[in-house]
């Protein structure tokens, strides 16, 4: 014990080993009579000016327009009659397919992960495999298949491809 509060003590004394963006070199708490007197008022007028920076609790809803010019397309799948379909992919909170590439090994290799699937996950499998060995021309593609989290991966960089069929489909 004795060892350590000397390897500390010599830590905080040594000017050479300060750092000086520690909170050891930051000044100590001075008494309250030194500090500014602070007035608390409820609902300013200046508040409007500060609660438009503030970010939003929740992500307003997008406006309808019949077509926006980034190409992105709404939901057209009502959430409420889900059961109707074998399996959903919900959109996340920023109403975006949720479909992701994630590289690995110096980005040699790529995979593509569909996640927030809900239902049947291998008939969601098996239609993507068919739709991305259709691109590769019949070549064989490997998949795997989280059930406890929900997820699709497949090798490869297949985003595009899988998110425009997802967005063919309604989700």
């Amino acid at each position: 014990m004795a060892l350590a509060q000397r390897f500390v003590r010599n830590l905080i004394l040594q000017p050479c080993k300060l750092r000086y963006s520690s909170y050891l070199s930051s000044q100590g708490v001075q008494p309250l009579e030194k500090y500014p007197e602070v007035e608390i008022v409820k609902n300013p007028p200046e508040w409007k000016y500060v609660e438009r920076l503030l970010p939003k609790v929740v992500v307003p809803r997008p406006l309808q327009k019949a077509e926006y010019p980034s190409g992105w397309r709404p939901s057209s799948v009502d959430v409420r009659n889900i059961d109707q379909f074998k399996y959903y992919v919900a959109r996340t909170k920023n109403y975006m397919l949720p479909v992701y590439l994630k590289q690995t090994f110096r980005g040699q290799r790529r995979v593509t992960v569909i996640r927030r699937i809900q239902g049947n996950l291998w008939e969601l499998e098996r239609q993507i495999r068919e739709l991305v060995e259709g691109a590769r021309n019949g070549r064989v593609c490997a998949t795997r298949v989280n059930e406890m989290s929900g997820q699709v991966q497949v090798h490869g960089d297949y985003v595009d491809i899988i998110r425009e069929y997802l967005k063919s489909k309604g989700y």
